[in-house]
């Protein structure tokens, strides 16, 4: 296998002479590296703040790879050292208490409307008919034997996905003892199987693919997609452990100007790295200590994220269960030898049964009628507030929230008693198009005020959950929601594998579910919009235009989740290496690479 330039140094880094310097070597970043270099007239740098181990047992830390390529261990990584273990402010809402190596790789899109709606806020280009050539550029859909097809009720429609792109996409052979019941609760409950959940709606039951090599059964992701195959090219230059404290601006001609910086380092740390270079509102910037180069008041704002509750429910405790993995060392060995020698058994296992519901399924229509009513105390809405109002309308068929459920105790908050015996089932319950909106900002340390912030000092990250003047109404939709995933629980034939409610307790009645929830919600690590694109509002609304470059300063550009106006009805990673191959082929355009 291809080795990384581990013995590249920064030394031997800085001598170099780039076009294009990349900020981050995560999902779009690599993307947009590769595409780059394609041509190769162009070299392309990029700096990643964590270590690379591919081709290696483990990493610099001693941490096993395996963790991040066997899908079943798909849950190890959180929390350790790969993960930046970002933290909120205490939210007043909840009582005031990812990258493509580390996410769950569910492979999804959102409905066509949540991409019209970037479009039709001014952003063009953006809509679902340009970015669909890109979602297919990305990927290379494998198809599942008649098996998988039948059995798993694994559809597709072959005319919406890509068959040479970079990431692998697959169904998996093999699924935990509680998806065959999935498909036919959720019929039972009038919900539709969507046959082609990747071709414009998502709204119905369906078994999800994955960003999984079908052959070896390991993670297709950007690094072993993208970076891997063309490491070894002399105009592509991955320097890792390399943090960016911030972006050199110079003046021509009275404007500033950064030629040809790429930030990629996700929602969190992209308007980071752009309030530490002077470009910010001048209030975030003077707290923060840091010179005013461009006074741009989006920077950091509009902060979306999926919120999520976790119901447990005891189930019966003949199935097979992959919390039995951490308990019971002789299966996991066991497991471990099937995925090794035969690349099949629990290891190969991932959470795929999925249904997205519009409110009016479950929601009466006057309780919906209320959620929906434009609040009268508020005389001003803004573009984004009324698209987000008009999706929680009966006419629209969106999917206002996710239902997932798998085998295992999936709650942070719920830790069972061992000595019990029991196993566990969990509902997660995901909200995707949040009405609170919150911020990222920099700041200077409590312990020294005085100083300038840093790129080591902790993030004012404050999403407002449940808060601001709309977030009342994510908690009502959330609460109506958090009813009709127990009615699913109560509904057979899923209901005859399920023991009892365990989480919440069963003493929680239905007037004390909502504390519950605010209690207990927590991110699906889904956030966007910090670095959003402008439309028509341009820098009064955002922060990048159609062409992702950055207001007020000439040359950098933003490529993650960040620009993302909007959230969309989804889980991310699909959309995001849309996103990359979209923003790669623009740059070539506008530096006559090629293109139309």
């Amino acid at each position: 296998m291809t080795r990384l330039h581990t013995n590249l140094t920064a030394s031997d880094f800085i001598r170099k002479s780039f076009d294009f310097l990349i900020v981050g070597g995560g999902t779009a970043g690599l993307v947009v590296a590769a595409r780059l270099s394609e041509n190769p007239h162009l070299t392309v740098g990029v700096l990643e703040a964590g270590s690379c181990a591919l081709g290696k047992d483990k990493d610099e830390e001693g941490e096993d790879e395996d963790d991040v390529n066997i899908p079943g261990y798909y849950r190890q990584t959180l929390g350790g050292s790969r993960d930046w273990q970002f933290e909120t402010i205490p939210q007043q809402g909840l009582g005031s208490g990812g990258t493509s190596a580390l996410n769950f790789m569910t492979w999804n899109r959102g409905s066509r409307q949540d991409y019209d709606a970037w479009m039709e806020l001014g952003n063009q280009g953006w809509g679902w008919d340009d970015l669909l050539p890109f979602f297919k550029k990305s990927e290379t859909f494998h198809k599942p034997n008649q098996d998988v097809r039948t059995g798993a009720k694994a559809n597709f429609d072959l005319e919406a996905v890509g068959s040479n792109g970079p990431i692998q996409i697959s169904f998996p052979q093999e699924y935990s003892a509680s998806h065959s019941l999935w498909h036919h609760t959720l019929n039972s409950l009038c919900v539709e199987t969507n046959v082609a959940h990747l071709s414009g709606s998502n709204v119905g039951v369906w078994t999800s693919a994955c960003s999984v090599e079908p052959e070896a059964r390991t993670r297709s992701y950007s690094a072993s997609a993208y970076y891997l195959p063309n490491a070894s090219w002399s105009n592509l230059i991955l320097l890792t452990e390399a943090v960016v404290v911030n972006i050199l601006l110079d003046q021509e001609n009275g404007a500033w100007v950064a030629k040809g910086i790429i930030l990629s380092a996700g929602s969190v740390q992209s308007p980071q790295i752009i309030e530490l270079s002077g470009i910010a509102s001048t209030p975030v910037l003077s707290m923060a200590g840091i010179s005013v180069k461009v006074d741009s008041p989006n920077v950091g704002e509009n902060l979306q994220d999926h919120l999520m509750t976790t119901t447990v429910f005891e189930v019966n405790p003949s199935l097979e269960n992959p919390d039995d993995l951490k308990t019971d060392m002789k299966l996991a060995s066991s497991a471990r030898y099937k995925y090794v020698n035969t690349k099949s058994g629990p290891l190969t296992i991932l959470r795929c049964s999925i249904c997205y519901l519009p409110l009016s399924h479950f929601v009466s229509p006057d309780i919906l009628s209320s959620l929906t009513s434009l609040p009268p105390s508020i005389d001003h809405f803004s573009e984004q507030e009324s698209f987000i109002f008009r999706r929680l309308s009966h006419s629209e068929k969106l999917g206002h929230i996710e239902y997932i459920f798998d085998l295992g105790n999936w709650s942070s908050f719920f830790k069972p008693n061992p000595s019990e015996g029991k196993k566990y089932g969990t509902m997660l319950q995901i909200l995707q198009y949040p009405l609170s909106k919150g911020s990222i900002h920099i700041h200077p340390p409590d312990s020294a005020p005085t100083r300038p912030s840093t790129i080591t000092d902790k993030l004012a990250i404050d999403p407002k959950y449940y808060a601001g003047r709309n977030g009342h109404l994510d908690l009502e939709i959330m609460t109506q929601c958090q009813r009709f995933a127990q009615k699913i629980c109560s509904t057979k034939p899923l209901a005859d594998i399920i023991r009892a409610r365990a989480f919440p307790p069963p003493s929680v009645s239905d007037d004390e579910l909502q504390e519950w929830i605010v209690q207990t919600t927590v991110t699906d690590w889904h956030p966007v919009g910090t670095c959003s694109m402008g439309g028509r509002g341009r820098v009064n609304t955002g922060v990048v235009d159609e062409r992702l470059r950055v207001h007020g300063v000439r040359g950098p550009r933003v490529v993650d989740a960040s620009i993302m106006p909007l959230q969309i009805s989804a889980h991310l990673q699909a959309t995001v290496y849309a996103i990359a191959e979209k923003a790669a082929h623009m740059i070539l355009q506008d530096i006559g690479g090629y293109g139309e």
